[in-house]
């Protein structure tokens, strides 16, 4: 059953509630919470709703033997969970279910919820973290931070829990760091790390280093969205350039990226972006690790703001925030882990919203490991 594979997960996430006045099982509740996000909650009202229209099903599995709870007891029992905890059973069953191959690309990159600040308290929103695997386009895992500016406070600890061996680990200038790379390194995989103003000498050398193959590079040329684009790879191998930067650990090539963008109007824009890694890439394998790693903002980001309506999201009370965002990435790995349907992820959260055996698969396919959907 469906409810076995999540237990083997998510059961063993401590209940803070004093047992004497436990009403709802844990396990229930949290059950029902993502799967009414899976099929389009977004609040705790919603969530309420779909228990309701679907109580029948929730019995079915040996839940809720005592009767639905009230919008207002789920969001007190989804907002006293550790974040930190379920982050780490999240984490757990990513590992397991999800293989990663020789090379595969794991981008980092943050996500301001917009919508979790805190209007009583004036607290700022928080900032979500994550790493996602471009190639299957699902999260790997992910950490809060307290604002954007902190991202680099939090990078080490979720390098340090993910499982990086053979993968190419792909982030912005934000993580253009030593210890980051060496952290890196010392897992197993390559980073590809952008450079900008925070390191200026690197910076300054790399951009001189890559001046004359950049102006040479293969260009790719693009006409969409009443917009023209031209876009250049360049890569060379860092041996001159690792003696200069001993530091920065098993340097091996470095690469720069020139964008041009030409709008209907005629506003023209030209950028140029530069690259360290550990990794001996070809043009190629770099161009598409750097293209991969800006996929994250439609892949992912966008997903979540227009499928799962993640900014419009006004919940902040306690933990709730940071625990939903972590639902919202289980929703949209088993969204897009459940292939027999071919339809976007919002026609899949209405169906599964309305068929309680699409929800069942959907589930499933979160749970079921890359082995045997092979």
């Amino acid at each position: 059953m469906i409810t076995d594979a999540f237990s083997e997960y998510f059961s063993n996430i401590t209940d803070p509630r004093q047992k004497a006045k436990i009403s709802y099982l844990l396990f229930d509740v949290l059950f029902l919470t993502v799967c009414a996000i899976i099929a389009g909650a977004n609040g705790w009202e919603d969530i309420e709703d779909f228990g309701e229209a679907h109580f029948d099903w929730l019995q079915s599995k040996g839940l809720f033997k005592s009767g639905l709870p009230v919008h207002d007891t789920i969001a007190r029992i989804i907002s006293c969970l550790d974040p930190t905890q379920f982050q780490q059973c999240f984490i757990k069953w990513m590992a397991q279910v999800s293989a990663v191959s020789d090379g595969q690309l794991i981008a980092i990159d943050g996500k301001t919820l917009r919508g979790s600040y805190h209007r009583e308290d004036r607290q700022s929103t928080i900032h979500m973290v994550s790493a996602f695997a471009t190639a299957n386009g699902v999260v790997m895992g992910q950490l809060k931070t307290d604002d954007k500016s902190n991202e680099i406070n939090a990078l080490p600890a979720l390098l340090q829990v993910l499982e990086l061996k053979g993968c190419l680990v792909s982030i912005d200038a934000m993580g253009c760091q030593t210890e980051i790379a060496e952290t890196i390194v010392n897992r197993g995989g390559d980073y590809l790390l952008a450079v900008k103003g925070n390191q200026k000498t690197l910076h300054e050398t790399v951009s001189s280093a890559l001046k004359p193959h950049i102006k040479t590079a293969i260009t790719c040329l693009e006409n969409s969205h009443s917009r023209s684009e031209a876009r250049a790879y360049a890569v060379i191998t860092a041996d001159e350039l690792a003696k200069q930067f001993p530091k920065w650990p098993k340097l091996s090539s470095i690469g720069a990226t020139m964008s041009y963008r030409r709008t209907k109007n005629g506003k023209e824009s030209l950028e140029y972006r530069y690259y360290i890694s550990s990794a001996s890439l070809t043009t190629t394998q770099f161009a598409n690790a750097v293209r991969g790693h800006w996929g994250i903002e439609n892949s992912l980001h966008w997903v979540l703001d227009a499928s799962l309506s993640e900014d419009s999201c006004q919940i902040y009370r306690d933990n709730a925030a940071e625990v939903l965002a972590v639902v919202r990435h289980m929703a949209v790995n088993m969204l897009r882990s459940e292939t027999t349907k071919k339809a976007s992820i919002r026609r899949k959260q209405n169906i599964a919203a309305m068929k309680p055996n699409y929800l069942e698969k959907v589930l499933a396919s979160g749970f079921t490991t890359e082995l045997d959907k092979n």
